[in-house]
């Protein structure tokens, strides 16, 4: 064994009846499939899991990699709170047509619906959008649980939703309990909890790629919402070149922008984290510096007395990064070098769990 290294996972593509054609071009893929309306780069959700799709570790799932090598992979402290399940779930989503009006619950109510499972905090970071294109985030008055009812059943409840026309470089946190949809003509790249829980509120009476009317979670969302009105829903930050720049931080993940026209360096040793690199446009070069480790007959790092992995001499990786993959970084790495090819410049979200 060889150790860890920077990971690419193999996309799983979704056909969603909303979906659109621009995810294979973004990701420079070959497929005859229409209507993908997401790419899941990253994933651990159970029947859903990506597969390494290179080196030593190749077929091996992102599960297998998370209770194989827990902390070393994501973290001691991120392995603490998440155990065996990667917490973080990564995807581009290309809407064609509107998605259908949704809610999340917040991880106290999720684990007591859906057998200890976790609520979903998310954020959205447009990367490109038809003139018009618009994103809902929010409500624009305050109503109470049986309003809410009454306009879902009367169809009305696009009347009280707060929509926003978005440009590229638009940026939404959406923290439980939130209405949120993201529609047509938008492009984006979305991080969030590992959870698939969601609560469709209204779906525009269409029908699914079987022709029937897809399910409305009307009961189970009234308990899960955020009935408060507030003044702002985009995320406000200022666009800094060759240097990070926070977009999101909250206890489930944070994610910044790093926009790149040289090359930059990132010091890890202190994040105890995995890292997340999400390239949303250029192409370059990503180096990090790994410690080997010592491994047993029966494939295990071996440790010293006191628990601690006994590390061998430090190594570095080199690979290519392009606009529309996805690279995780182990949370043993020492630290990486982002190298913008000439004349692309290169543009990452990076998350990590604080």
């Amino acid at each position: 064994m060889t150790g860890m290294y920077p990971l690419k996972f193999k996309p799983i593509l979704k056909t969603v009846v909303w979906g659109g054609d621009k995810i294979a071009a973004f990701k420079q893929l070959q497929t005859d499939r229409d209507h993908i309306g997401e790419s899941w780069e990253i994933s651990a959700i159970p029947g859903q899991e990506s597969v390494v799709a290179e080196g030593s570790w190749a077929g091996r799932s992102i599960g297998e990699l998370t209770r194989m090598y827990k902390g070393l992979l994501v973290g001691q402290h991120v392995y603490e709170q998440s155990g065996d399940l990667f917490p973080l779930l990564a995807k581009f989503i290309d809407a064609e047509s509107d998605l259908s009006i949704q809610v999340h619950p917040n991880d106290s109510l999720a684990y007591v619906r859906h057998g200890g499972a976790r609520g979903k905090a998310e954020m959205w970071y447009v990367i490109c959008a038809k003139p018009g294109a618009r994103l809902v985030s929010g409500i624009t008055k305050s109503f109470t649980p049986q309003e809410y009812e009454d306009l879902v059943t009367e169809g009305r409840i696009t009347e009280v939703i707060a929509s926003h026309e978005v440009a590229p470089g638009d940026v939404f946190f959406l923290p439980p309990g939130r209405i949120h949809a993201i529609g047509g003509g938008c492009f984006v790249a979305e991080i969030q909890q590992t959870s698939d829980i969601t609560y469709r509120i209204y779906d525009y009476n269409r029908p699914g790629l079987d022709g029937k009317p897809r399910e409305l979670h009307t009961e189970l969302a009234k308990d899960a919402i955020d009935y408060t009105v507030y003044p702002d829903y985009r995320t406000a930050y200022e666009p800094r070149k060759n240097e990070p720049v926070e977009l999101v931080s909250c206890p489930c993940f944070t994610t910044e922008i790093w926009d790149m026209e040289k090359p930059v360096r990132r010091n890890l040793t202190r994040m105890d984290s995995f890292l997340i690199l999400m390239c949303v446009g250029g192409e370059g070069v990503l180096e990090d510096s790994e410690p080997r480790f010592q491994y047993g007959e029966d494939g295990q790092i071996l440790c010293d007395a006191a628990g601690k992995p006994l590390a061998g001499p430090t190594r570095g990786h080199r690979i290519p990064i392009r606009q529309g993959e996805t690279v995780l970084i182990p949370a043993t790495s020492k630290g990486i070098r982002l190298i913008p090819a000439e004349g692309t410049g290169l543009r990452i979200l990076a998350s990590y769990i604080r």
